[in-house]
């Protein structure tokens, strides 16, 4: 059996969607005007600027250029930024044209049947005559944009924009899950929020001894608050929004059973300067380390991986004084440590 490429369009003013499918040698969904599916990640422009994908544009700790996801940082709990969502297309003309482009293709069965609904819906005035071009400059053509890293990996809530292509008059908010506002632009910036690979400060620093407490700290030049922003601006619509992240705890699992934390729960809060810990001094031998490690067996020929997890505050800001919180996330390294006996000598 050859695989399915799915199109969907809109059949009657009451917004009734038809979906017709078709067997072509491709796994690829198609890029179709009326609804179909784009499998694109909202950074800007693809194919060499040849495709229009996203309209949005990010900037700040990104990671790169293009606004790419983050590969480490993940929200706490079960939230997650959305997969898909509805921006600002087309104007008439370029939805015309877009339209025309991606339904040239033979009309084989199923799939004439379907582009003479989408020419009747978006052409023939039931309900739109010529893709609303007497309506130029007063709204655009809006459609789904997917997540392309959560669709390449099946995730089914990249799948669960299926309104077909709608228009919009400059000013209003379309009543549709997902249409793009400052929050919905608050979220995509979360998913790009890249923030520093740091490698926590340890004394000793890769090699200690069983029984001796090793220091743990960050300083607060290396640990600083990141923040993403997203902006959309297109006929009609000029809206941004900032998401912050500000780092709050670090939390330290040994790599083993047959080890102590300081403090007990593993956990270091922020301190008042905004550092984590402090860094181990000559005289503090003796001491506790407000944020530590007691390793209680050796590791032999091998290391014990220590994961340092850092959580992160993440609120945002947007057009028109909007705001609020969005879930903490977490980023975490591991760092190698040897844990060695310590050597007597018996006399």
């Amino acid at each position: 059996m050859r695989p399915l490429i799915r199109r969907r369009t809109v059949v009657t003013a009451g917004a009734l969607a038809i979906a017709c499918a078709l067997s072509v040698p491709t796994t690829a969904f198609a890029k179709g005007p009326g609804g179909s599916q784009f499998d694109v990640e909202g950074s800007n422009q693809q194919d060499g600027g040849k495709t229009l994908e996203s309209r949005i544009v990010y900037s700040g700790s990104t990671g790169g250029s293009h606004g790419t996801r983050s590969s480490g940082f993940t929200p706490v709990g079960d939230w997650s930024p959305p997969a898909c969502w509805y921006e600002p297309k087309w104007t008439p003309d370029e939805f015309a044209e877009e339209f025309q482009k991606e339904w040239d293709i033979p009309h084989s069965s199923g799939v004439g049947e379907a582009h003479d609904l989408a020419e009747e819906h978006y052409k023939n005035g039931q309900p739109y005559k010529d893709f609303n071009k007497s309506e130029t400059g007063k709204g655009m053509w809006w459609d789904a944009v997917r997540d392309r890293s959560r669709e390449e990996s099946g995730d089914p809530a990249a799948f669960a924009c299926d309104t077909a292509t709608f228009w919009v008059e400059n000013g209003e908010t379309p009543a549709v899950k997902n249409a793009v506002t400052p929050e919905i632009l608050a979220q995509l910036a979360y998913s790009r929020i890249k923030v520093p690979d740091t490698k926590v400060t340890l004394a000793p620093k890769d090699t200690t001894k069983v029984n001796l407490p090793t220091w743990a700290w960050l300083d607060r030049a290396t640990f600083k608050d990141v923040s993403v922003t997203a902006s959309l601006d297109v006929a009609g619509l000029n809206i941004s929004a900032t998401t912050t992240a500000k780092p709050v705890s670090l939390e330290l699992e040994p790599g083993t059973s047959d080890a102590e934390t300081y403090p007990a729960s593993g956990e270091c809060r922020l301190n008042d300067d905004h550092s984590i810990g402090e860094p181990y001094a000559k005289g503090d031998a003796g001491r506790t380390p407000p944020c530590g490690i007691k390793y209680l067996r050796s590791s032999g020929d091998g290391t014990y991986k220590l994961r340092a997890t850092i959580t992160w505050n993440v609120t945002w800001t947007g057009t028109g004084g909007a705001g609020g919180d969005l879930p903490d996330g977490t980023f975490g390294t591991t760092q190698d440590i040897t844990v060695q006996e310590i050597q007597s000598v018996n006399r």
